[in-house]
């Protein structure tokens, strides 16, 4: 059924929300769960929907991004039978600007996209967590005969300036559509209580899609935004509709989280290193993949009273290893040391981060290649740590390279006294 279908992935936002981890990569690359990159979350969805060809439009700062992709995901498809998971940068070919808004990225691609001549073209975003089969969404698209279909799901009337609201009749057809309005009194006709809520995710019939971006593209007072301009000014032309968010997540809450804020960032690790995890990967009905390295097993030493190597409702990748350190409720990525007497708790540790002896870390994310001096206490004083760190209003503090104290790693304290 996807065969007609191209997947066109939205990959290029500066993510300025989620600075300082988006300094210098883009917000699609930031770690997550351990193991994967946002943008591996949407790519899973693709393959496990069948979806096999991919385009990724991306932009800022997109070295780490590039790499992961072009090592991890272009080997999955097969490409001699027109299969891909293909990026394609800004080219310029159809403007001199970078692209302005997410419907001038794909216009700007508008080459790549017919040459492929798909029937339908579907927009992605590359920094939502979550789980949904667009197979069904396909099969809705064209059992209905929409022109155009919206992922929708249901939000409190409290959060409406954050999405678009979508207008939804009782037969799914979409009458109204305002992109994050300060407050709205359209209510979902199947949840009185809530507001039907755009997911950014769109299916476009190929032959309405390109000449709306063409006429968007002439408008000099566009935003050429798919929310503020193509949606509205399309409504009404051609038949559009809704398509009920169905999670693939087979918990009780639907899961959806934008992680475009370091605390939203933060709260989805956490659901993931749950007892229970809220959001799943390990359901293999439903398969999370990403670009693995060579790591050995995740290793834990020390047994002594006081000194003992161990995690508790925490996530730990590869290469880990934990020696005579207590971690709790954290995700450590992968070749993270975390040395003796040290104590982590509701924290996220990207890759290569070694933290010395007696270190206190809580309510933090620590970036890669980050190496803590013996002592340091993090997340027990706001404005200890503002002195030296970046800390959210929340109270989130967030340790980059840039305010590492420690710039000479040792080898971990179980190689140095066995």
């Amino acid at each position: 059924m996807m065969k007609d279908t191209l997947g066109v992935l939205l990959a290029g936002g500066a993510g300025e929300r989620l600075f300082p981890l988006t300094r210098d990569r883009a917000k699609p690359a930031v770690p997550f769960g351990g193991t994967y990159r946002i943008i591996d979350i949407t790519l899973s969805n693709c393959i496990n929907s069948e979806l096999r060809r991919v385009y990724i439009l991306t932009q800022y700062k997109a070295l780490s991004l590039n790499r992961h992709i072009r090592e991890g995901w272009t080997g999955i498809v097969a490409q001699d039978l027109g299969e891909f998971i293909e990026i394609l940068p800004p080219m310029q070919r159809v403007s001199a600007n970078w692209y302005m808004g997410t419907a001038d990225a794909v216009y700007q691609n508008i080459y790549s996209i017919g040459a492929e001549q798909p029937k339908y073209v579907l927009i992605l975003s590359g920094d939502h967590i979550y789980k949904m089969n667009y197979g069904k969404m396909l099969q809705q698209h064209k059992d209905s005969g929409a022109d155009v279909t919206l992922a929708t799901l249901q939000i409190d009337p409290t959060e409406v300036s954050r999405f678009g609201v979508v207008e939804v009749a009782r037969n799914g057809d979409v009458t109204g559509f305002d992109e994050k309005p300060k407050e709205t009194s359209a209510r979902s006709p199947f949840h009185p209580d809530k507001v039907d809520a755009s997911m950014g995710i769109y299916i476009f019939n190929t032959d309405v899609l390109l000449p709306a971006l063409m006429k968007d593209a002439e408008d000099p007072a566009s935003k050429h935004d798919f929310g503020h301009n193509i949606l509205p000014a399309i409504l009404g032309k051609y038949k559009m509709m809704a398509y009920n968010f169905v999670d693939e997540n087979r918990q009780d809450a639907l899961y959806w989280r934008d992680v475009g804020t370091l605390e939203a960032y933060y709260d989805a690790n956490m659901d993931v290193a749950a007892i229970s995890p809220i959001f799943n990967l390990y359901d293999s009905a439903w398969p999370m993949r990403t670009r693995q390295r060579q790591y050995p097993p995740a290793k834990f030493v020390f047994g002594e009273p006081g000194r003992s190597g161990m995690a508790i409702n925490s996530v730990i990748s590869a290469g880990c290893v934990v020696s005579g350190a207590v971690v709790r409720n954290s995700v450590l990525s992968q070749d993270v040391r975390i040395n003796s007497y040290a104590e982590i708790d509701s924290s996220i540790i990207f890759t290569h981060v070694n933290i010395a002896r007696h270190c206190r870390i809580k309510n933090a994310i620590i970036d890669r290649d980050v190496h803590l001096p013996e002592g340091t206490v993090i997340g027990y004083d706001q404005n200890e740590d503002k002195r030296n760190y970046f800390v959210t209003p929340s109270g989130l503090t967030v340790v980059t390279r840039d305010y590492s104290l420690y710039e000479n790693p040792v080898a971990p304290d179980f190689m140095q006294q066995g």
